[in-house]
């Protein structure tokens, strides 16, 4: 499976430098760039290691600046830009070819005759990054020189050198770096060529992308040692970017488990399909090995091979919402449910008072949890499963946690969540905090702050226990309460439609009344499986939003038409968060409007059509994924996590509905 690119784009550093890859290694660290080779970002890197997996992401290897000698001429392959906005080298003049194979971004540089070929993956379980190069043309030698660039920090930071002095060693077939005496030594090696220590500052490193979200767009980076080889036609260089000693430099072997490990991903989709449908498009085979990216490794007492899931890349981390929305897409669709069984046991181990935590801190962090939907979203998650696998002991097993939950809620819990008793309705919310997914928050200014009864909310709520009744009944456990909970939330739930509107209110009983803003948390009321409203009332929800929300990449977050619409999404913390639920577009939501879309008019085939954009966006930001958001406004350019997990699990879910 190809995604590739000629001159036109690579030679285009308008075009090359906003296309950005991505590889992982399954346990939260990852590697990431551009086409280009040009740093935007100060999440880019080579060796993004996850020193306390999942988390505990600090950045190794910055880059390697790459020059060859070739007959009597030097070529630069690598690409700089300066604080002075110079950019020099222009390495990426020479980029023929680029393309993404399976979830290995490739490089193709032409001089002269000469044809050098790169590629990049991790190694699956461990913090190491392969960059092998192949001279796969050539009339005679190529001197290849790489410069390692090196940092040690936290993904989040910045760098400035201050004479730092860190400590590169030479060591057997490469060097060692510690950047202080409590870092984690790592190290860079070659399977041939001569590695020589260095210890030379770089400074100011341009960071576009940073000084567009208003952050500090400069960085330093240490160029720690050389390499250099000596190339004749069809050789290879393996490089390792590692914090292990002994790390395995033979690439070819690493590559077939790699390639091996993709093809079975493949194959799990492809059974997992109606037997007579056709074959996927290639796009969708993409999203089904970018699935896999975000699931990683996190032990837990009792569950030591426990699962979770990173909500985006390249800066989040795993999240309670996230994790819950994406399992069905990411595990499920993809024909890898006892994945979503280890998520669903991990998760479980950490409820608390009824309630998922919203966010997994850095290391020595409690979890936060100040959301009220994630643990509404668990219910689903279990539900989706147990529709997959009838696993009724895993059901048996979590069943009494369900309980728990629909026992806090009923009861109160934190940030006055509660079951109001009148209505049967959930409400929500204190000043000063945000529970919804629409959690933006500045300082103290809640964008968002939904406090009342949300829509969507009150939607899962009732769908929960609808499902925890036919958990019930499933197990031979009493059932009546439940079944009693629900019909009181469906026979008040009409307090929600807006008749003059033909549509619902968003939040109800708020300290402002019923909010009227038309936006997209309604669609959940048509998606989910079990719906309280009419079908005329549905077929009026999903009009509303295809005329007012649906972009070809997502819902927007707000209507145009509302005075606090904001379709450009930009600028610094508090321009960007004041937009993030003010009608940017958000992705994820196009599977719940696919979905509630076929519910209401039973077309398979004018359904799909809605997700058909996003085979184009695979090439435009996060190369061979999906992004997490969008402007508003025409043309919609993608903003935010290049790779968003419920963005890419949302649309394989919906594609998988729309074959059955």
């Amino acid at each position: 499976m190809y995604m590739e690119f000629g001159r036109e784009i690579c030679g285009n550093l308008d075009t090359a430098e906003t296309r950005e890859w991505l590889v992982t290694n399954g346990i939260g660290g990852y590697a990431s760039g551009t086409v280009a080779g040009l740093l935007t970002r100060r999440y880019h890197g080579l060796l993004v290691a996850a020193l306390h997996p999942p988390l505990g992401r600090t950045l190794l290897l910055a880059k390697l600046d790459e020059t060859v000698l070739y007959g009597d001429r030097y070529y630069p392959l690598h690409t700089n830009r300066w604080a002075d906005q110079i950019v020099s080298p222009q390495g990426y003049r020479h980029i023929e070819h680029f393309a993404l194979a399976g979830k290995i971004p490739l490089w193709r540089y032409a001089v002269a005759d000469a044809l050098l070929e790169k590629r990049i993956w991790m190694q699956q379980g461990a913090n190491t990054t392969y960059i092998q190069y192949v001279l796969r043309r050539a009339t005679q030698p190529l001197h290849l020189t790489l410069k390692a660039m090196v940092n040690y920090r936290d993904y989040h930071g910045d760098t400035k050198s201050n004479d730092w002095q860190m400590s590169v060693e030479q060591v057997e077939q490469g060097i060692c770096i510690t950047a202080n005496p409590t870092a984690t030594p790592f190290y860079l090696l070659s399977d041939k060529g001569i590695a020589s220590p260095v210890h030379n500052w770089y400074y100011n490193f341009d960071l576009a992308v940073e000084r567009y979200r208003g952050l500090k767009d400069t960085e330093d980076h240490l160029h720690a040692g050389t390499f250099a080889v000596t190339l004749n036609p069809g050789e290879t260089l393996t490089f390792v970017a590692s914090i292990e000693k002994l790390a395995d430099l033979h690439s070819e072997t690493a590559l077939k488990a790699h390639h091996t490990q993709d093809h079975k991903l493949i194959e799990l989709w492809q059974s997992n399909r109606p037997i007579n449908a056709q074959e996927s498009p290639n796009w969708i085979n993409h999203l089904v090995l970018a699935a896999d990216q975000f699931i990683v490794d996190r032990p837990v007492p009792e569950e030591s091979h426990g699962k979770t899931i990173i909500a985006g890349y390249p800066w989040f981390s795993d999240w309670g919402r996230d994790t819950m929305i994406s399992l069905p897409g990411l595990t499920i669709a993809t024909g890898r449910p006892e994945v979503a069984r280890s998520i669903l046991r991990t998760f479980a181990k950490y409820i608390d008072q009824g309630m998922l935590p919203n966010r997994f801190p850095d290391v020595g962090e409690q979890p936060e949890y100040n959301t009220v939907d994630a643990t509404l979203w668990y219910f689903e998650a279990i539900r989706a499963y147990d529709v997959a696998t009838d696993d009724d002991d895993l059901l048996s097993e979590l069943f009494p946690v369900l309980v728990d939950i629909i026992y806090w809620h009923c009861r109160g819990t934190r940030y006055n969540i509660h079951l109001d008793p009148i209505d049967g309705l959930l409400y929500a919310g204190v000043a000063d905090v945000q529970l919804t997914w629409m959690d933006a928050k500045v300082g103290d200014w809640v964008v968002t702050p939904r406090i009342g009864k949300p829509i969507e909310v009150n939607a899962l709520w009732y769908n929960a226990l609808r499902t925890m009744a036919k958990f019930a009944r499933q197990l031979g456990k009493p059932h009546q309460e439940y079944e009693a909970m629900a019909d009181r939330a469906l026979a008040r739930f009409s307090r929600f439609w807006n008749e003059e509107r033909g549509y619902c209110y968003d939040v109800i009983d708020s300290p402002d009344g019923d909010d009227t803003a038309l936006r997209p948390n309604q669609i959940f009321t048509v998606s989910l499986p079990e719906s309280p409203l009419t079908p005329a009332q549905q077929k009026s929800v999903v009009e509303v939003c295809g005329r007012m929300l649906l972009t070809s990449h997502g819902l927007r977050s707000l209507s145009p038409n509302h005075p606090q619409y904001q379709g450009i999404y930009g600028g610094n913390q508090y321009q960007r968060d004041g937009a993030y639920h003010q009608g940017t577009v958000w992705g994820w939501l196009l599977g719940p409007f696919v979905l509630a879309h076929l519910r209401v008019y039973k077309n398979p085939e004018q359904a799909r059509q809605f997700l058909e954009p996003m085979a184009n966006h695979l090439t435009g930001y996060g190369i061979g994924s999906l992004s997490e958001i969008f402007d508003g406004d025409a043309p919609m350019t993608p903003r935010g996590c290049i790779a968003q997990a419920w963005t890419v699990a949302e649309v394989l879910r919906a594609w998988l509905a729309t074959e059955n």
